[in-house]
């Protein structure tokens, strides 16, 4: 799947051509990070970070007591992917990806959401249970890009 910032210096394909899993967050993060009621997360095996000299990360805590990398694109600001160290996946930001066909999405922390949830659609509270898939010890810096830092901008 091809993946990309709004400015297009941060350019690349998805390692499947579809994701393991979809999100679509109402958790309080998200609402912030996309300036809308949710965010929208595609779930990828972790992959060597690409186009390292147009991203920038931001470092946070999460609910459950991890930290996020948020990597953006340092022209235009767009969140492109979040990278939580020690799990075997990333989630690549939704809105950047040509063609992501939604009809697998689950929305999760439904709890916190401002707008009403589709009827039918597959759902969890708040975190949702997490696969086998996610807890594979790796990081997204393990590519050679050392340089790229947590916390740098």
């Amino acid at each position: 799947m091809n993946v990309s910032c709004q400015c297009q210096n941060v350019v690349f394909k998805t390692p499947l051509p579809k994701p393991l899993a979809i999100y679509i967050c109402h958790c309080n993060e998200c609402q912030r990070q996309s300036s809308s009621a949710f965010g929208a997360s595609a779930i990828f095996p972790r992959f060597p970070l690409p186009c390292p000299e147009f991203l920038a990360v931001y470092t946070r805590p999460t609910a459950s007591g991890h930290t996020v990398n948020c990597y953006f694109c340092k022209v235009c600001g767009t969140r492109v992917i979040h990278s939580t160290p020690g799990k075997s996946v990333v989630s690549v930001k939704g809105g950047c990806i040509e063609g992501l066909d939604w009809a697998m999405a689950k929305h999760i922390w439904v709890k916190r959401a401002m707008v009403p949830i589709p009827e039918g659609a597959e759902l969890s509270e708040d975190e949702p249970e997490h696969a086998p898939y996610i807890c594979r010890a790796t990081d997204i810096r393990e590519n050679g890009n050392e340089k790229m830092k947590a916390g740098a901008a």
